[in-house]
């Protein structure tokens, strides 16, 4: 995978969501942050440039041109970085890749879909309703599953809680294998990347 400087249009946008601010390092809520720190060290690329309410940068991935996107409006508003970005570069939904925790999911567990509901999670409710549809591509990373007799507040503090023990390595090599589905998934279609990394 060759990376280029930021200009010229793109054909896709990688969002990787989390809430910005150093309390947030490390929680379960920002694997996707997580995430994008992988892809950075793997292929020495920072996500730097601050444009369309996010840190962002341009490279080739999956023989297309992305640009790369960690929203800096809290996880609730992710829409707002979101859609600017999309109407801008004429991007369909179906070309925004959205990654995120999912707490429904064991820990370390892939999940990629080509659409869906939000299932409660507030940056993907967020962007559905800013490009006005689900029918978007995400690949969503297990978090853990609260106990089952968690009330909101607990399941809050649970999302905005750190790994320990055997899960560190687990969401580590998580955060890696998303990596490897996006150019999959960009270049062959989300199909081939579910089938390969579900």
């Amino acid at each position: 995978m060759i990376f280029k400087k930021q200009g010229g249009g793109v054909s896709w946008l990688v969002v990787f969501l989390g809430n910005p601010g150093k309390k947030y390092d490390g929680t379960r809520h920002n694997i996707g942050f997580r995430t994008a720190d992988a892809l950075e060290n793997r292929e020495h690329l920072k996500i730097v440039k601050l444009r369309f309410n996010a840190l962002t940068a341009t490279a080739e991935l999956g023989g297309e041109k992305v640009l790369l996107m960690k929203p800096q409006t809290y996880m609730n508003l992710s829409g707002n970085a979101v859609a600017p970005a999309a109407a801008y570069y004429k991007v369909p939904a179906d070309h925004v890749v959205v990654v995120s925790d999912d707490m429904s999911l064991p820990v370390g567990k892939l999940r990629i879909r080509a659409k869906g509901s939000s299932g409660g999670h507030n940056g993907l409710k967020s962007i559905t309703a800013a490009l006005g549809t689900d029918t978007f591509p995400r690949i969503k990373l297990g978090v853990g599953v609260p106990p089952s007799d968690a009330g909101e507040e607990d399941i809050i503090n649970w999302v905005l809680g750190s790994f320990s023990g055997k899960d560190a390595p687990a969401i580590s090599e998580a955060c890696e294998r998303a990596c490897d589905a996006l150019p999959v998934l960009i270049s062959e279609g989300v199909e081939k990347a579910m089938n390969e990394f579900n």
